[in-house]
């Protein structure tokens, strides 16, 4: 008898479709609760802010990795994909944080991270403990070096994270890492690989949990086998239609239709969503039902705060959603990206990666407008509830956090900043941990002071300062979702006619929503209030950087 035998979902809904219009709320556990004062969030921390999720009115959380990891890259290097990591607790914990969420109504996603382990995992170990050929070696992706004595990279390429892509391990071979040196490449065109995976997707599912987020979904299958390699050159003037060397080939696929049967076991089945970056028209073949079933959509993400930007990329992304028979998904801010709140403050650039231009060069607060990026924020989430799909909220977003410039060079985590110094700063300034009360040495978060520095701004931004106060963020998240869950329709949306630099549709329901991009007061159409990001000016119009939902008369 599994474990889900004996401790079943009792409070959750067997509803084989929650997934297709879910607020999905971002735990980086790390940096969510602290619960014995080691300055490092934990499971524990988590179940002790169970109430405060549900109250909060998401559907589901989604946990970025727990497992046992030495933290090359913030845990998504992992030693063990079956286990959690002892200074976040034990599987004992666990079980007891996905029970008590389950029986707040709140489903568990976990990440599962297929396309490298960590350079400690046991395999991994037994790779460089064996020689040349062996079966343990197979698990992973070796090359002999160029070069007389193997002494050279077997290519030019750079890893994700800066520098060789390719790491010597002293008898003339090299193995391939994609991102950090700590983080090896599996071999999946070895069966034992595809094999202990399916493992892992049972053991978490027989535990409860309800999906998985899927790391780097595009890069498992690699072209790795001819007797040359192609450069970093033509790597990178290769198209990406499914043929390219390392990422997003179309046997892909072959994977995750296996995955599907495995998902397909449980009641209801478990979803997946892909972490999938690639071409926009790409994405629906990770999202089919035979599949992961769910893709993300990360256009919003990368776009300026612009009425036609925006049309352009819902429009697109409800028709990809259709092609693939799956919902779309909507996000703006996670763990990998400068916060939306900031993002929305700077000046309009066309260019997805300003932001972290401008954090390494300084981070200017002269060009930074904070009111005005937190205004566009609130306006943009408040759209983002209004579409059809799954909204995925990021842990702080819901208090209106901005990304935190103020970290020495010492205090950094990232090894996207130790490798790639003079190129960027890396993603530790969205993963400060975040404030529970408006004083102490975390803020809440904890007893001592966390594992990244917090700025004292953060007390006026806390869930204590913002509790019960009209108009704060946390209040507008919570009346947002409240009445999301009320007003949820078919997944369709009718545009509406709108001035220039306006949004509006409507949902099946007569469920309304403007969005006013531009710079002047707008009319709104005839409706119902019932929400709106900011209050409406003295004559009852939508002002600048500002969402109303209303209720078609």
């Amino acid at each position: 008898m599994t474990l889900q035998d004996t401790t079943p979902n009792t409070s959750i809904s067997k509803d084989a479709t929650w997934w297709r219009q879910a607020a999905v709320y971002q735990i980086y556990p790390r940096s969510f609760a602290d619960s014995n004062a080691d300055g490092l969030g934990d499971l524990k921390g988590i179940t002790s802010r169970v109430n405060y999720l549900k109250t909060l009115g998401i559907d589901a959380v989604w946990l970025s990795p727990f497992y046992p990891s030495a933290l090359a890259d913030g845990g998504y290097d992992v030693d063990d994909y079956r286990n959690v990591d002892p200074r976040l607790g034990t599987l004992e914990d666990f079980d007891q944080m996905t029970q008590q969420l389950h029986q707040a109504g709140i489903k568990v996603i976990v990440d599962i991270v297929p396309n490298h382990s960590s350079n400690l995992h046991e395999w991994f170990q037994a790779a460089i403990a064996s020689p040349k050929g062996s079966a343990e070696r197979d698990r992973y992706i070796f090359r002999d070096g160029a070069g007389p004595d193997g002494d050279l990279p077997p290519a030019d390429w750079e890893s994700i994270f800066g520098g060789p892509a390719w790491e010597p391990v002293g008898d003339g071979q090299w193995y391939l890492h994609l991102f950090a040196k700590e983080q090896p490449d599996f071999n999946w065109a070895n069966n034992e690989v595809r094999e202990d995976f399916l493992k892992t997707l049972r053991f978490w599912s027989d535990r409860g949990v309800d999906g998985f987020r899927v790391d780097v979904a595009h890069a498992l299958t690699k072209d790795v086998a001819l007797a040359d390699l192609p450069s970093k050159a033509e790597l990178d003037a290769h198209p990406w239609d499914g043929t390219h060397p390392i990422w997003d080939r179309d046997e892909v696929h072959e994977i995750y239709a296996q995955w599907r049967q495995v998902f397909n076991e449980y009641d209801p089945p478990r979803i997946a969503v892909a972490e999938a970056w690639t071409n926009s028209d790409r994405r629906p073949a990770y999202a089919r039902s035979t599949g992961l079933g769910q893709a993300f959509n990360f256009d919003l993400l990368q776009a300026d705060f612009d009425a036609a930007a925006f049309k352009k990329i819902i429009s697109f992304n409800l028709d990809q959603a259709n092609i693939a028979g799956s919902s779309t998904t909507w996000v703006y801010s996670n763990h990998d990206v400068v916060r939306h709140a900031t993002r929305y403050g700077l000046p309009l650039a066309g260019d997805p990666d300003s932001a972290k231009k401008w954090l390494l060069h300084g981070a200017d607060p002269s060009v930074m407008d904070a009111e005005l990026g937190l205004r566009r924020a609130r306006a943009a989430t408040l759209l983002e509830l209004a579409l059809p799909g799954c909204a995925y909220l990021y842990q702080g977003e819901e208090l209106g956090l901005p990304e935190v410039t103020e970290i020495s060079d010492e205090q950094r985590q990232d090894p996207a900043f130790f490798k790639n110094k003079g190129v960027e700063v890396g993603r530790d300034g969205c993963r400060v941990p975040i404030p529970w009360e408006a004083e102490g040495p975390s803020f809440g978060f904890g007893e001592v002071q966390p594992h990244l520095p917090q700025p004292e701004s953060f007390g006026s931004l806390s869930v204590a300062a913002q509790n019960g106060n009209q108009g704060s963020t946390l209040e507008l998240y919570r009346e947002a979702l409240r009445l999301r869950r009320e007003l949820q329709s078919d997944e369709s949306l009718q545009w509406l006619d709108a001035s220039e630099g306006v949004l509006s549709f409507v949902r099946p329901n007569g469920w309304i929503s403007v969005t006013n991009f531009s710079a002047q007061p707008q009319t709104l159409p005839e409706g119902t209030l019932l929400l709106s990001s900011a209050p409406l000016d003295e004559a009852g119009r939508l002002p600048a950087a500002t969402t109303a939902w209303l209720r078609a008369k």
